[in-house]
């Protein structure tokens, strides 16, 4: 590894020092490839072996078993951020943030995904989830993606075979890597672009907890749910759950769809607050919620974490 990416490669990193949530053992490897060529001969030498390998980004949307991970973690981060503008059409590397690239580009008079500009992660992980805010997704913009197979191939996906839906696209789930993402933009005045990314970035640090370690929303907004009882937040606000901690967890006071890391948080914690929400929220509506973010098991099984919550906490006593 250290002859295919070299000054690239991290033995024994600290995942609760390294991940968005601050929650997490050792990695045994982490692997920070600077190009695409890097990321193909690794996928093709991890090919032949049988230990488990993640990507990952910021790890804004996952959170890691406290025992660690014992396995490779492949980082598509800041080595990999090149951004090429050439008109309305931008092609960046995967590892780009997803708030400065934004900002960026409509400083360059580009518009069309000024809601994701108070989204934290990288565009490549925005891709993966479809990811966006105000309900919107960035697919609408993707003109190609990228990616790198299993075996090391690389191959350009279109629109179609990327199956975007809510929070969803088609990548999700394979052994593949995003290294580059297409986007078709629209032209736009700078100032009013900036103008709503900062009306944007203005309401998320009055509605969201950023000043503690979290992986953001916690559930998905069902529509059928939305309908009904509202958004998650609100339906978990509504149980009387607001402020509920577990461990060094809590269930966000600022916002409910929040889970919040007040310092040594484990992932038990959080899976129990998670479990707790679920099982509350459905005996009062009816309505099952599922989760947003993801949970990474120490053999590298990457989860839905209500799933996992639900194994851990079968049958949870609301009484408590």
């Amino acid at each position: 590894m250290k002859e295919i990416a070299p000054g690239g490669v991290h033995v024994g990193l600290d995942l609760a020092q390294a991940s968005s949530w601050r929650i997490g053992g050792p990695a045994d490897i982490v692997v920070e490839p600077e190009n695409f060529e890097q990321v193909a001969a690794f996928l093709r030498l991890m090919g032949q072996r049988p230990e488990p390998v993640l990507v990952i980004g910021e790890t804004t949307n996952l959170f890691f078993d406290s025992r660690g991970f014992r396995g490779v973690l492949l980082r598509i981060g800041p080595k990999l951020a090149q951004v090429s503008i050439e008109g309305t059409r931008v092609r960046v590397q995967a590892g780009a943030r997803v708030p400065e690239l934004v900002r960026q580009l409509a400083e360059a008079g580009l518009g069309g995904i000024s809601h994701a500009g108070g989204v934290p992660g990288t565009i490549g992980g925005l891709v993966l989830m479809n990811g966006g805010s105000q309900r919107k997704g960035i697919g609408t913009h993707v003109a190609s993606v990228l990616v790198a197979d299993a075996d090391g191939t690389l191959r350009r996906w279109a629109p179609p075979e990327l199956g975007f839906s809510y929070r969803h696209s088609a990548l999700q789930g394979r052994r593949a890597v995003i290294l580059e993402v297409e986007l078709e933009l629209e032209s736009a005045l700078p100032a009013d672009q900036i103008a709503e990314i900062d009306a944007i970035i203005a309401e998320r640090a009055a509605k969201f907890p950023l000043d503690l370690p979290s992986g953001g929303s916690v559930f998905l907004s069902d529509p059928g749910m939305y309908d009904v009882v509202g958004p998650p937040g609100r339906a978990i606000e509504t149980a009387g759950l607001k402020g509920l901690a577990e461990g060094a967890a809590q269930i966000s006071p600022k916002h409910a769809n929040f889970i919040v890391n007040l310092g040594t948080a484990s992932d038990d914690d959080v899976l129990r607050l998670i479990a707790t929400a679920r099982n509350k929220v459905r005996a009062r509506t009816g309505f099952s919620m599922a989760c947003e973010v993801r949970h990474v098991g120490p053999d590298g099984d990457l989860r839905v974490a209500h799933e996992v919550a639900d194994e851990r906490w079968p049958g949870l006593d609301l009484s408590e």
